[in-house]
């Protein structure tokens, strides 16, 4: 596992150890980061289910300003951490151990918006539409904003969960990979 592309490219990344956290494969990461940039010109990220961090860090070499990461594991916090240190992306970088749930609530309060949004979840545990849905109600998602969701190629997310509209839509053996784009004013009166 690496960065595939920008500024850190070619740095190799730490794997969360054991068989709960799986990782974004290289070849997955450039085809997703290809749908929605390749690079950035700043922007805001948040990596809701970091695992290693590795789509937040490679946002970073692309150009995000600023990743918030966050997991549950205390493993995963700690690759991480080793991570960005590795990337010299400190700076960037906010890291915080918390369930997906909880830590939307304290976004919340913190009057926290993004413009790209990482959604990689336990695929035994999906619960993308009502973590999508949740986002679109508190308006944690800037508009023209966009968020990936990585999950089982068996899964069917729906085209448009609240005003969240799917754009893309790959699959990668058992990974798939789906985009939405926050609709803005003009595009919600035509639906």
């Amino acid at each position: 596992m690496r960065v595939v592309s920008g500024s850190c490219k070619g740095r190799p990344l730490k794997a969360v150890p054991g068989n709960t956290t799986r990782p974004t494969t290289d070849k997955v990461k450039e085809a997703l980061f290809n749908m929605i940039g390749p690079y950035f010109d700043g922007g805001i990220g948040l990596d809701l289910f970091a695992g290693s961090g590795g789509l937040g860090i490679e946002g970073i070499s692309r150009g995000l300003e600023k990743v918030i990461f966050i997991d549950r594991e205390p493993k995963a916090i700690h690759v991480i951490q080793e991570n960005i240190k590795a990337c010299k992306m400190e700076e960037k970088s906010e890291v915080y151990r918390n369930d997906a749930e909880r830590a939307l609530k304290a976004l919340i309060k913190r009057s926290m918006t993004f413009d790209y949004i990482f959604l990689d979840p336990p695929y035994k545990k999906q619960q993308l539409v009502n973590l999508m849905e949740k986002m679109d109600q508190q308006e944690l998602v800037n508009p023209d904003g966009v968020i990936v969701c990585e999950h089982s190629f068996d899964v069917e997310l729906p085209s448009l969960v609240g005003r969240f509209k799917q754009i893309k839509h790959e699959k990668y053996g058992v990974i798939a990979v789906t985009i939405y784009s926050k609709l803005g004013n003009e595009e919600e009166l035509s639906w």
